[in-house]
């Protein structure tokens, strides 16, 4: 494994934990699908400075650059999680967790393609 897609596993993991973590806490309190995007928003900052600073610290983007391509990215990347999400949690009854986890992962392949071949550009 590339030090790049080492560091991205690592970021990516602890930006998923901070996600279902944020979730977890607010699940009770609001829709499913707002918790899955107010712990996508806290995640987000996580991401990004993990990802500039360890996952593509030989970018040759500016930071403002990379944050305004990693934001598309990362948008992309939480609509095929929502979409998923949805259709796991309303179309198939799973229980929300495993809905959201699953979704993660579908939406992290995407993710790891748009940035580091567009967001993050060496």
């Amino acid at each position: 494994m590339s030090r790049s897609g080492f560091w991205f596993l690592v970021v990516g993991s602890s930006a998923a934990l901070t996600h279902m973590a944020v979730f977890s806490l607010v699940q009770r309190e609001v829709w499913p699908e707002l918790a899955n995007a107010l712990g996508f928003c806290v995640a987000f900052g996580v991401s990004f400075a993990g990802h500039r600073l360890l996952s593509f610290q030989d970018a040759a983007t500016s930071v403002r650059q990379s944050l305004g391509r990693f934001a598309v990215t990362s948008l992309l990347g939480f609509a095929s999680n929502e979409v998923v999400f949805v259709a796991l949690l309303r179309g198939l009854l799973w229980p929300a967790l495993l809905a959201l986890f699953v979704a993660m992962v579908f939406a992290a392949a995407q993710t790891y393609v748009l940035s580091r071949y567009w967001a993050f550009k060496r």
